[in-house]
């Protein structure tokens, strides 16, 4: 990247639209955008501007509104031009084209969030998190992204770099004075300051296996004996007919799959074949297919029928499904039957105990304390950074409890700190910043 360059790129979804966005971003944005627009049009920042696009030969072409950002005070915190016209491809592409011609460079996925973290406008967790944003597919989704994008995991980073950092000042000073023998820092009053950094990045480490399932989602299997409901369970999860439902046994012979969301987290739910002695080759597949969902999901909705109460073959699959992970019985049919014991009771036909059902599904792959906490991580990069950060801590605390030389100590604190600091991006390495931003929308 040329970061005295100026670029452009459509930023707004390819296809025809009501509307269409070109943004510039540079040094030249502003006079780049005037050779674009007809007449001498005064531009004032932040202040919505009617004026006319036009051609080559001075021809108007369309009707746009132009908004001048001013450095600093833009996203890029470089002078920004977004120009609003109708979102027609041809004008879009040649508005883009004679910005080109004016002396803009076509911008790189992801270069203008790329931009406004190297010039400080937003950390690196922010900049990922406005990539989860465009990528959400659920509300709950969103909501995360923008509370990343607004700092919440910066958040709690700062706090623990900033007792790190004191730490370490503290050390250093009792370095400084060891020739006059005076303990600024005993063991104990090390161990106790070290404690609190230990548990809290610790904790923020581990907030990854509940950031990862609420971005990517997981994968639900429904599996149970022939004709005990789960076609109709897996459609009245989903809220739609997808699944085909008869009285018939058997017939479901191959996987269906669709994403649903429950409790804003997208999951995959795999309605599978009624698991039995196959009578023919195409059932048998289906039910190696069925051992090989429960084998793959995050989660294995058993169902028995509550009317017929649990048989041996259910008392198997129960025991098979908890011998390969997290698992819920459930007893469909409650309606024309009473409760079973130790199961879940509902009704896919009238709708009863699916409500406690989809609150089940989230209890079982969702720790309630991380759900109810802010700030959680989403990104494998940051993960992997903080668990740097864990393994210099507990060295550490490792060397404080042997009595090893502060000059010594002071290196697994320093290692501590890189971690903390790949997470905000304040030492992250130029391929790790192209991995990243490589993988945005051009224009964004």
């Amino acid at each position: 990247m040329n970061p005295h360059s100026t670029i452009v790129a459509i930023s707004t979804a390819p296809g025809r639209g009501g509307i269409g966005v070109v943004r510039l971003s540079g040094d030249q944005a502003l006079p780049i955008a005037r050779t674009l627009l007809h007449g001498d049009v005064a531009l004032p920042s932040w202040t919505p501007v009617l004026a006319h696009l036009t051609d080559a030969q001075g021809a108007v072409i369309d009707q746009a509104v132009v908004t001048y950002f001013a450095r600093p005070k833009s996203y890029t915190a470089e002078d920004v031009v977004e120009i609003a016209c109708h979102g027609s491809p041809v004008v879009l592409r040649h508005c883009v084209e004679r910005a080109l011609k004016a002396g803009a460079l076509l911008a790189e996925p992801g270069e203008f969030t790329l931009r406004a973290f190297l010039h400080g406008r937003i950390d690196l967790p922010q900049a990922e998190a406005v990539r989860d944003l465009i990528d959400a597919t659920t509300l709950y989704q969103a909501r995360i992204a923008a509370q990343q994008i607004d700092g919440s995991v910066s958040r709690r980073v700062m706090p623990l770099k900033v007792q790190l950092l004191e730490l370490i000042a503290l050390l250093e000073a009792g370095i400084d004075f060891a020739e006059d023998d005076i303990d600024v820092a005993p063991p104990a009053e090390l161990s106790r300051r070290l404690a609190p950094i230990a548990e809290g990045v610790t904790r923020l480490a581990q907030s990854f296996a509940y950031g990862q399932m609420v971005r990517e989602g997981f994968t639900l299997a429904i599996v149970g004996r022939p004709n005990v409901g789960k076609s109709s369970l897996f459609n009245r999860l989903l809220q739609q007919d997808r699944a085909i439902v008869t009285d018939l046994p058997g017939t479901t012979r191959d996987m269906i799959s669709e994403v649903a969301s429950i409790g804003g987290i997208p999951i995959r739910l795999v309605d599978t074949a009624g698991i039995r002695e196959g009578r023919e080759l195409v059932e048998r597949l289906g039910i190696e297919r069925s051992f090989q969902a429960m084998a793959d999901a995050g989660l294995t909705l058993v169902i028995i029928d509550a009317a017929a109460g649990m048989l041996p073959e259910d008392t198997l699959l129960w025991a098979r499904a908890r011998g390969q992970g997290r698992c819920l019985l459930i007893a469909n049919k409650c309606d024309i039957a009473r409760t079973t014991p130790d199961a879940l009771n509902v009704s896919a036909l009238t709708g009863e105990g699916i409500a406690d059902l989809r609150d089940a599904i989230l209890r079982a792959v969702a720790p309630e304390a991380l759900e109810a906490e802010s700030g959680f991580i989403t990104s494998l990069r940051q993960e992997q950074a903080l668990r740097e950060a864990v393994d210099g801590l507990d060295r550490a605390a490792l060397a404080i409890a042997e009595n090893i030389p502060h000059e010594m100590l002071l290196l697994d604190l320093y290692a501590a700190l890189r971690g903390l600091d790949t997470v905000t991006g304040a030492t992250t390495a130029d391929d790790i910043l192209n991995r990243i931003f490589s993988t945005f929308c051009i224009g964004k």
